[in-house]
This record gives C-alpha cells, sequence and structure tokens, in this order.
C-alpha cells in the first residue's frame, strides 16, 4: 500500500475514534447517578448503544477501504465484528484481540436488546455490567488500532 492510501486509511479511522472518544465522554458524564434517576440510566444505555454502532462504524470503514464486503444480510452485525477479529492473509491484518471481540460481542449483544426493547425497562443490573465491559473496551481499544495500523504499514 503506497504511502497516500495509508494516510487515508489513518485519517478515516483517526476520525473515527475521535467519535468514539466523545461516545465515551459522554458515558462518563451520564454514569453518575444512574441508581437515582431512570432518565439516567435510560441516557446511558442510549449511549452504550451508540457506542457499538460507532465502532460498528469503525468496522465499516476497514471493510470498505480493504475491499472485504460483508454480504451475510441477516447476519450482518455478527459477521463484521467476527471479520474484525480474523486476519486475512493478503488483505489485512486483525483488528481485534480476543478479549476485544469478547467485550464488542457484548457490547453488540446489548445493541440488539435496546433497539428491540420497546416494552422492557431497563435493568441497572445488566447496564452495570455492560458498562464494566465499555469501560474495560476503552482501555485497550486504542491499543489495538495502533497495532492495527501498524501491521497494515508493515506489510504494505
Amino acid at each position: 500500500m503506497d504511502e497516500a492510501r495509508f494516510s487515508i486509511l489513518q485519517s478515516e479511522i483517526k476520525a473515527q475514534t475521535e467519535l468514539i472518544e466523545e461516545i465515551y465522554r459522554k458515558i462518563e458524564e451520564r454514569k453518575k447517578d444512574i441508581e437515582k434517576s431512570k432518565s439516567k440510566l435510560e441516557s446511558l444505555a442510549y449511549q452504550l448503544h451508540n457506542l457499538y454502532c460507532a465502532f460498528e462504524d469503525l468496522f465499516k470503514i476497514i471493510v470498505d477501504f480493504f475491499d472485504n464486503t460483508v454480504e451475510e444480510k441477516g447476519r450482518h452485525h455478527v459477521e463484521l465484528l467476527r471479520r474484525m477479529s480474523i486476519s486475512i492473509r493478503g488483505i489485512r491484518p486483525a483488528l481485534l484481540s480476543n478479549e476485544g471481540y469478547r467485550l464488542l460481542d457484548n457490547l453488540r449483544a446489548f445493541r440488539h436488546f435496546f433497539r428491540h426493547a420497546y416494552t422492557y425497562e431497563m435493568d441497572l443490573r445488566k447496564i452495570k455490567i455492560v458498562l464494566q465491559d465499555a469501560l474495560k473496551l476503552k482501555e485497550i481499544y486504542p491499543g489495538l488500532v495502533k497495532n492495527f495500523l501498524k501491521k497494515v504499514k508493515e506489510e504494505s
């Protein structure tokens, strides 16, 4: 991959990670007093939902860049996440570690629940578990992205 193409990929990933960081700032704000306020709990749940969507947009940037389409429409979200955990020889390295995959898969499952939970009350215990996973992911994802870009550059 030439330097210009790599620079485009790097810039797109940087822009998306800045959006992810903005969502993390909102999560930090909203996690306070969730036990006392139903609206704060629901707002936090919404931001956790948004967090997975932002990660999925990062995955789409990578898939689109490497022309590595995910075609199975019925399981698109699961397949896209799985693809990020595998290295595709001659195309691109894996983005996610096993831990990153596990944390994001939990967040993906929550996103699915949140989108389809029209009549359910948000369960504080479950939101706290998802929040823990999201905060752990915050610690590791910058290193995963950095390692991914390093390998892309080395392999080109």
